[in-house]
């Protein structure tokens, strides 16, 4: 019987969970004292006879009141609704326990009649169980244990607890009593375990509930618990920055490599804004891709090299794909010391500078030009798009530029070599160096680069840097012999980066230099050639590359 009834509950129930162990522990102690107070007491005072036949006898209710603590535990575990023909089981070997209760009474007292009405007892339990095996009842799989499950254990603790306070009054058998003392200890670790296991989940809903799923990081909610926290805080002295960023380019990554691609970018740069902003703030994901970060200012803090940092790391460049971000800004609580009108600012603000990016007439022109530039020379369209224009960005940024300065310096950096457009193959893609005439030819792409750029008014200030590009810090650079400052700081940039680029890329009329060589030659031209504030600027930013790449986040190509 107990080899069965333990087969049939493990194809029933399966593993259980410690709680669900503890339970069934718990549940089969208590009818196994109810039992032992009831009938192996009466037993054991009723028994006579040889060591041999007293072990014998006695074998039999403790061996039901093990099963029928056994049967408990399985009710236990899978609920009284549950638990169907286990009922009829426990009713079974109940009925099997009192016939040997009072069998051993009788025989004991020497009032055993054999024929009597106790030896129904024994058929009659056999018969339920034959009927039930009988039974064609599915054999499934059942969940383990229903809220109504816990009644059993209740139920025991409170009658092992009786058990021990009638103890005092009226005695009964040692085991009835160590069984009830241990379903009271049991009882006692279950709640310590079920306080723990319950507090685990509440601080682990709570971290769902304020956690991004995608990113790890804090969602909308998050950041409204933080604002509320800090913003009662906050003084002129001790003021926060809230910046808002929204990514430029997703809808178009994920429609061209699909939804799944999209969250692994989403959950790539939400990680890289994470370590941006280490030590400095709080980062979010408000939704979609839309991100925040929550700035602990202090006296050396710039919130706007600050958010350029933050804009970098939601920034990612690939062959067939661009993702730059927009961003706004605002002072709490100088500016506002409402949470929600904060928010609402630095939205406005983020989506003011997002409608100035790419929308606007000036970039839309840069598209163009650009792109006529790309079909003239597939490989310099490529160099243009790239890395000189991540290499001038990085290094504008270190001089704290302002936004529409930064802006400026990308356009710049984008069109500083249109003028090639007018300059023939043959000169271009020499493999020797140029003679007198051709280098004079060439000496006019900066002018023709003006020209063009300035037929779209929106570009006339471009139109004059990129004029400016081929200027030396020593006035001997041409179109206008320009010397260190005369020369437009963003032009004194464009031309360090395009240098540094024109020495490692591969050309017919010189070879190429690695990138410590072309370190090497810009620190020899600084005071020189170029302008040494700018080169150690560029150097800087070089250092700080992260995988060889340094990306804008201002609209990119």
């Amino acid at each position: 019987a107990y080899a069965a009834i333990g087969s049939f509950l493990s194809r029933r129930v399966g593993s259980l969970s410690r709680g669900a162990r503890l339970d069934a522990l718990i549940g089969g102690l208590g009818v196994g004292s109810a039992g032992a107070t009831l009938a192996f007491g009466v037993a054991l005072d009723n028994t006579t006879g040889s060591a041999a036949a007293i072990a014998t006898n006695l074998a039999y209710p403790v061996g039901d009141l093990g099963l029928l603590a056994l049967i408990g535990a399985a009710i236990t575990v899978t609920g009284w609704k549950a638990a169907g023909g286990w009922r009829w089981i426990a009713v079974a070997f109940a009925i099997f326990a009192v016939a040997d209760s009072i069998f051993l009474v009788q025989v004991a007292q020497g009032t055993y009649e054999t024929g009597a009405l106790v030896d129904l007892g024994w058929p009659t339990a056999a018969l339920l169980i034959g009927l039930l095996a009988w039974r064609d009842a599915p054999l499934d799989r059942v969940g383990v244990r229903t809220e109504t499950g816990m009644v059993i254990p209740a139920i025991s603790g409170f009658g092992a607890l009786v058990l021990l306070v009638v103890d005092h009054f009226v005695r009964t058998n040692l085991l009835a009593l160590g069984l009830a003392t241990t379903s009271i200890l049991l009882i006692l670790v279950r709640q310590f375990l079920a306080v723990r296991d319950n507090g685990r989940l509440l601080h682990q809903s709570r971290q769902e509930a304020t956690t991004d799923a995608l990113t790890g990081l804090g969602n909308r909610r998050q950041l409204a618990f933080d604002l509320a926290r800090h913003v009662g805080k906050l003084d002129s002295d001790r003021p926060m920055t809230l910046t808002l960023f929204d990514l430029d380019g997703f809808k178009q990554y994920n429609d061209t490599f699909g939804h799944p691609a999209g969250d692994e970018l989403l959950e790539r740069l939400g990680g890289r804004l994470r370590e941006a902003v280490k030590g400095r703030g709080a980062a979010y994901r408000m939704g979609g891709d839309e991100f925040c970060v929550l700035w602990m200012t202090s006296a050396s803090f710039q919130p706007d090299l600050a958010a350029l940092d933050a804009v970098a790391a939601l920034s990612e460049r690939g062959e067939a794909f661009s993702i730059a971000c927009s961003h706004g800004s605002v002072l709490l609580p100088t500016e506002t010391s409402d949470p929600t009108e904060a928010l609402r600012v630095a939205d406005r603000r983020m989506y003011i500078r997002k409608r100035s990016g790419r929308t606007s007439a000036g970039w839309q022109m840069v598209d163009v030009l650009h792109q006529v530039l790309a079909e003239r020379e597939r490989h310099l369209g490529d160099h243009i798009g790239g890395e000189v224009r991540d290499l001038a960005f990085a290094t504008a940024t270190r001089f704290l530029l302002s936004q529409e300065d930064l802006e400026l310096t990308v356009q710049t950096a984008l069109l500083h070599d249109l003028g090639r457009v007018a300059i023939p193959d043959q000169i271009l893609n020499k493999s020797g160096p140029l003679n007198e005439a051709e280098w004079a030819f060439m000496k006019q792409q900066t002018t023709i680069a003006e020209r063009i750029i300035s037929a779209a008014p929106s570009l006339s200030v471009v139109a004059k840097l990129v004029r400016s590009t081929q200027e030396r810090h020593d006035g001997t650079g041409y179109p206008d012999g320009l010397r260190a400052d005369e020369i437009p700081l963003v032009s004194r940039i464009v031309t360090v980066c395009a240098a540094f680029h024109a020495m490692t890329t591969q050309h017919p009329s010189r070879t190429k230099c690695s990138r410590s060589e072309a370190i090497a030659e810009l620190r020899r031209g600084s005071g020189t050639q170029f302008d040494p504030d700018v080169v150690d600027a560029f150097l800087v930013a070089v250092e700080s590359q992260l995988d060889g790449l340094l990306v804008s986040p201002l609209p990119a190509m």
